[in-house]
């Protein structure tokens, strides 16, 4: 779009900040977490690297570095090598169709507050959400561990299966919006709506409650978190797929799961809670992306409260809820989403 054009280099500044708040953000969801798991159980949780334990995301990402980086014997090096780098870059670039605001003047000049508008941003980011599954494939392949290679494909068939589901729940979101940008359907959620004597806000949430909650299930499955953590099930995998990975090599994939879960986050709150919008958003940029990440952190509390809370479902279970529960309601919403549609266009007979 013409309108959103700005220089190269502004481009990649902005970029640069976004991906290293990102980074950021990711190293100090694990402390997050953490601390949130343990409040639920009556724990402490980490108190002792820093004020508050506030530095030991530090701390880990030191010990790892440090670790020895151990490699089995009948492995496929190179594939070894490259699939954990895989599922890390696919997650950040990610990052790039995420809006955190509009067009803004700063000193002067006009700056955009994402890196990149597409008109198809949401199939980028389903699209490269499915490319991040093969570095869990390959890296399990390459492990010649038979309990690696069952975790790789149990990771396979859930992604697969729940991305299905993922991307029907946004087909309403779409026909209502009429585009695939991620900016424009931000844009068009600004504003409040007003029912009679009660005010509400213009979000998709309102207009698709259940492609919302389908959504919200599907995408805990994408992630592989609990309770849809299958792939990685210790208990009769030994940590799955990742089994031979250690040092910083395991980092890869595990920070590009808690880098998956904020981008899971993000595009959440910016499909159905209208992104930056909230009270004084409109006048005050910045406060915009602070409503923004007050939704973020909402969403990644809700992650760490179901691991809380719910156990692990069995194999048949998961696969079950996919195709038998999530998929034919996800049909259904598109049906209704329709019907109302040409409804409200006056176009059915």
């Amino acid at each position: 779009m013409a309108e959103n054009s700005q220089p190269l280099w502004l481009t990649f500044i902005v970029a640069f900040i976004f991906m290293n708040v990102l980074l950021i953000g990711m190293a100090y969801m694990t402390y997050f977490e953490r601390k949130v798991l343990a409040a639920m159980q009556d724990r402490i949780g980490p108190n002792r690297t820093g004020p508050k334990g506030l530095l030991q995301p530090i701390a880990d990402g030191i010990k790892l570095l440090g670790k020895e980086d151990l490699i089995p014997k009948a492995a496929d090096k190179w594939v070894f090598f490259f699939a954990p780098l895989l599922v890390f870059v696919t997650a950040i670039v990610r990052v790039a169709v995420i809006p955190f605001g509009g067009t803004v003047t700063i000193f002067g000049h006009p700056v955009n507050l994402f890196s990149a508008d597409l008109n198809v941003g949401a199939l980028f980011l389903l699209a490269f959400g499915s490319i991040g599954v093969y570095g869990i494939i390959l890296g399990a392949y390459s492990s010649a561990n038979r309990y690696s290679l069952l975790g790789g494909l149990r990771s396979a068939a859930q992604v697969v299966s729940y991305e299905i589901v993922l991307g029907l729940s946004l087909v309403g979101v779409f026909m209502l919006s009429q585009s695939l940008s991620l900016l424009d359907i931000m844009q068009q959620q600004q504003g409040t709506l007003q029912f009679g004597p009660v005010t509400l806000p213009n979000w998709f949430i309102l207009w698709q409650p259940l492609a919302f909650v389908i959504f919200l299930i599907a995408a805990v499955a994408e992630t592989n978190r609990a309770p849809f953590d299958l792939p990685e099930a210790e208990t009769e995998l030994v940590s799955g797929f990742h089994t031979e990975y250690s040092a910083f090599r395991f980092s890869f994939y595990f920070l590009g799961e808690y880098i998956n879960m904020i981008i899971v986050s993000l595009f959440a709150a910016t499909l159905f809670l209208g992104g930056t919008d909230g009270p004084g958003s409109d006048k005050y940029w910045g406060l915009g992306i602070i409503w923004l990440l007050v939704k973020v952190i909402a969403f990644l509390f809700f992650y760490v409260w179901l691991r809380g809370t719910l156990p692990r479902f069995r194999y048949d279970q998961l696969m079950g809820i996919a195709w038998k529960v999530l998929l034919p309601l996800a049909l259904l919403n598109i049906v209704i989403t329709a019907f109302f549609r040409l409804a409200a266009n006056g176009q059915l007979l």
